[in-house]
């Protein structure tokens, strides 16, 4: 590579120098995550986990959050109010430093707070950066304090406008359209999150109310995290009624854990660190799982349950139907990961181990009725993963070329590097029939499934397993499934969901990622799911030809495109796959250049189960409430 000489001479004057909070105007992304719809809500978060530290102090017991009509938020607490005197580092008020000075929190102090929650400790100088304005109002010293700003700008001094009684802040902000691809925030989106923040600090209230849509919630939780995990299993069968609580402290850190067993197969552990979702995991995860073995166990062989012949019951069989929330709280959380949600302090492994065995293995001594269901119930789940490892062995190919499980039905594609390499899953024959002659034979790889796959939420691996288009789609991916998944395996960096756009082809989808969610999770969480836009309908006008993929854009078509034609245009409804030709499936739906597609993410782990096991389990009740709640807000229903 030749070397540029007139670059290599650049000078101090290239050097540019970002002041105050000029970096995050310029790479908001850098400290939000992004300037759509999560970084926007980010903003909230950001704001109430400064009440949180208050509440985590014991200073404060009530936060709310309102969505104001002309589109702002504002969020109070009665804590004890930034302080207002003159910071001693920067000649300001304590007030406008924080609002103006990166990581200028009180956080940062280890004699202000013991533990703290946020993330990246930006605080509220970043949403003040990331506003059109933003206005504080602080109660201290009797007195009530106001300051604005713009853009991070202070417009004012600090300033007493009034008398008040108590302690507390508000923070009024409007976040910038010119940051920000929507400043429209979604109710749903901060109640949930405010939800989970009440059940993980006990005794707190927290509200939320949203002035446009005249909508209101109070979340008030003294049981805490035990009453988190009887809230996820609403829509559960619970195989023990006492859920087993408990809470200690060890090294300056507490630990607080809820377990409950259900008829369900699936394992549902949710983690947090300081309140945040550690979705990623880490050491205190690794804790609880080798304790719940080993404590578990250690019972069964006690009590003659498993006898000296018989292997010991693995992880994966104890965790069958779980739902546990883990909760710690440490002075000096160190995140890592791709999405820094994995906690990454060595000390916490044997906290949380040691904590949560005591916990465990008193529950199992002192309730022998119920010990015995959640062990019989292992027990279960071990011959199961016995019959599911044979099976498993079926859908393992011995090269990537050679696949007994897939005779004829995976049409793959040339390129081997899976960076560059992309798999459709197709609903049915003959959609599969046209994707196969109009893909990229080099980098696209067709893999039609017949019917329906079956519902993986009511049934174990060793069934799942049993099923051809499950093995079908496992054998192709390459990655395994389970316990045994490996992501460094999957062959397809892309794996596009391509169905019809009814509600047969919504029904295939879900079934599809609930399969995705429960038993190949990290396909979501890397992005390598994608969900394919089919357009609705065609135009035809003489020789033009238009796709449209919404009613909206059909009416734009109609209105604008073709506004001067003279021919009455003829308009096609897709209701199939099938129906296009390969070159017109090609063109809409499958061509990197012009297609749509949808990633699939998993903002709040919390929410995605709920919903699945919501739409997708045993109890009827939760999923018709669901259906009249959310019926309205319902698009491109085919009756």
């Amino acid at each position: 590579m030749a070397l540029n000489e007139k670059n290599r001479n650049y000078g101090a004057e290239q050097i540019q120098v970002l002041e105050g909070l000029e970096p995050v105007r310029k790479r908001p992304g850098m400290y939000i995550g992004s300037t759509g719809p999560k970084g926007l809500h980010h903003l909230v978060y950001e704001v109430v986990d400064n009440s949180i530290d208050e509440a985590l102090a014991g200073v404060c017991d009530k936060i709310e959050v309102i969505l104001n009509k002309d589109g702002s938020v504002t969020v109070s607490d009665n804590g004890s109010g930034i302080p207002v005197d003159i910071h001693p580092k920067t000649g300001k008020s304590t007030v406008e430093t924080v609002l103006t000075v990166l990581h200028a929190g009180g956080k940062f102090d280890n004699g202000a707070y013991k533990v703290s929650g946020g993330l990246h400790g930006v605080g509220v100088s970043v949403v003040n950066a990331l506003s059109t304005w933003l206005e504080v109002n602080v109660k201290r010293n009797g007195n009530l304090y106001n300051q604005k700003f713009k853009r991070g700008i202070p417009q004012s001094s600090l300033e007493v406008i009034d008398k008040a009684k108590g302690t507390g802040t508000s923070v009024t902000f409007m976040p910038d359209k010119e940051i920000f691809e929507d400043i429209n925030f979604k109710y749903e989106t901060l109640e949930h999150r405010l939800m989970e923040m009440a059940f993980l600090n006990k005794g707190i209230t927290i509200t939320i109310e949203d002035k446009i849509k005249d909508k209101k919630k109070v979340f008030h939780y003294e049981g805490g995290i035990k009453a988190f995990v009887k809230h996820l299993n609403r829509n559960r069968n619970a195989i023990h009624n006492r859920i087993i609580y408990y809470e200690g402290e060890k090294e300056g850190s507490t630990v607080e854990i809820a377990i409950q067993y259900t008829d369900s197969y699936n394992e549902n552990i949710f983690t947090f660190a300081n309140n945040i979702n550690t979705q990623e995991g880490g050491t205190h995860l690794s804790g609880l799982k080798s304790a719940l073995t080993r404590t578990v166990n250690d019972y069964a062989r006690r009590n003659g349950i498993l006898k000296d012949k018989d292997n010991n019951l693995s992880g994966e069989d104890i965790r069958e139907g779980i739902t546990t929330v883990l909760s710690v709280k440490l002075a000096d959380p160190q995140f890592e990961g791709q999405t820094k949600t994995k906690l990454g302090n060595s000390e916490m492994r044997g906290i949380v181990d040691g904590i949560v065995s005591s916990a465990v293995d008193s529950f199992l001594e002192e309730n022998p009725k119920e010990a015995k269901i959640i062990i019989e119930k292992s027990l279960r789940a071990s011959r199961a993963r016995e019959a599911a490892r044979k099976a498993r062995d079926l859908t393992r190919r011995k090269n990537v070329l050679e696949s007994s499980a897939l005779p004829g039905k995976l049409a793959d594609c040339s390129e081997r590097d899976a960076s560059l390499s992309e798999i459709f899953i197709v609903e049915g024959d003959s959609a599969g029939g046209s994707a196969k002659q109009g893909r990229d034979r080099r980098t696209q790889a067709i893999l039609p499934l017949k019917g329906k796959i079956m519902n993986v939420e009511k049934a174990r691996l060793d069934k799942i397993l049993n099923f051809a288009e499950i093995k079908a789609m496992i054998t192709a991916f390459g990655s395994g499934i389970g316990e045994e998944f490996d992501v460094e395996k999957l062959r397809y960096h892309k794996i596009v969901i391509m169905t019809d756009a009814d509600v047969d082809g919504a029904h295939i989808r879900t079934l599809i990622l609930t399969f995705f969610y429960r038993y190949m999770k990290p396909l979501i969480e890397n992005g390598f799911i994608y969900i394919a836009q089919p357009p609705l309908y065609k135009v035809k006008a003489g020789k033009q030809e238009f796709y449209a993929y919404s009613d909206k854009e059909l009416n734009k078509i109609l209105r604008q495109d073709l506004k001067d034609i003279k021919i009455k245009p003829s308009i096609s409804r897709y209701k199939g796959l099938g129906e296009m030709n390969p070159e017109q499936l090609w063109d809409t739906t499958m061509d990197p250049e012009n297609r749509i597609l949808l990633q699939v993410s998993i903002d709040d782990a919390v929410a995605a189960d709920e919903i699945f096991t919501t739409l997708m389990g045993d109890k009827v009740q939760p999923r018709r409430e669901f259906i009249e709640e959310n019926a309205k807000s319902v698009q491109n229903l085919d009756v």
